[in-house]
């Protein structure tokens, strides 16, 4: 925590790491912002007691520059940091399929790039963050990242070629679990719940059983099975699932992220 950190582009995400890196003990004089407007910029200093500068001032102040923008902007900001940024930094990406080489070309040789696919989760600290490293990163590299990263949730090392994998199931994954508890609430309110209560009932069903899921140490199908009694309701429901293909439909929705990450990674957006 003695080097200095540059969040650059503070959106949601940006501002979420931001805070659980205060909140895990980071100095504000150690940490600077960037942001596209004035407003946001002096929202972020308020808020969080830290400075908010350009990006090539973030570039020449901070060890470790932490790339927070949107995919199609990533471009236009290495073009602003190539000047400022040497060997010397910590490159961290955070933008969604962009490899660890697109960002290496534009800047000074043998800069190291670690590449960050997070997911929404970050917001409330209980992300999960997969870490890559480019090809000039170390593992003191990727630990640095893990710290910073690990301070909203979780982290996990994959080589950067599982990475659009990694984004399939867990950068878009928070969704799935959305879409999945909207139509059971539709359901329920099918079945003659209101909204709110049927809403309630999932969500907290949602919540024991991930909370089981992390801390039983069994396998989901254990899980699975102690719930499904012979001749019950869950096996009922469970026989509807499988007749409509849903575990099918669930193989083939995260082959299409997956495949559409690969897309993205290539500049075919």
């Amino acid at each position: 925590m003695t080097q200095t950190v540059a969040v650059l582009g503070t959106g949601k995400i940006g501002e979420a790491l931001l805070s659980g890196m205060i909140r895990a003990g980071w100095p504000a004089a150690r940490l600077l912002v960037t942001a596209r407007r004035r407003e946001r910029a002096d929202e972020l200093r308020s808020r969080y007691g830290v400075e908010a500068v350009g990006n090539a001032e973030a570039a020449k102040r901070a060890d470790t520059l932490i790339l927070a923008v949107k995919p199609q902007d990533m471009g236009r900001l290495l073009d602003e940091l190539a000047h400022h940024v040497t060997r010397d930094h910590l490159v961290i990406s955070a933008a969604a399929g962009i490899t660890t080489a697109f960002i290496a070309e534009r800047l000074a040789p043998d800069t190291p790039v670690v590449r960050v696919m997070p997911n929404t989760p970050v917001l409330v600290d209980e992300g999960m963050s997969v870490i890559s490293a480019g090809a000039h990163a170390t593992t003191d590299h990727l630990a640095h990242a893990e710290e910073i990263f690990g301070a909203v949730g979780k982290t996990l090392r994959v080589p950067e070629s599982q990475q659009d994998a990694a984004t399939a199931l867990s950068g878009s994954g928070p969704a799935y679990f959305y879409f999945l508890v909207e139509a059971m609430t539709d359901a329920g309110i099918l079945l003659g719940l209101p909204r709110a209560q049927a809403h309630d009932l999932i969500v907290q069903a949602a919540i024991g059983a991930a909370v089981m899921l992390r801390d039983s140490g069994e396998h989901p199908v254990k899980l699975r099975e102690a719930v499904t009694s012979p001749a019950g309701t869950t096996i009922s429901a469970i026989r509807e699932l499988e007749n409509h293909g849903v575990r099918a439909a669930l193989i083939a929705a995260l082959e299409a992220a997956r495949d559409r990450s690969r897309e993205l990674a290539s500049g075919n957006g």
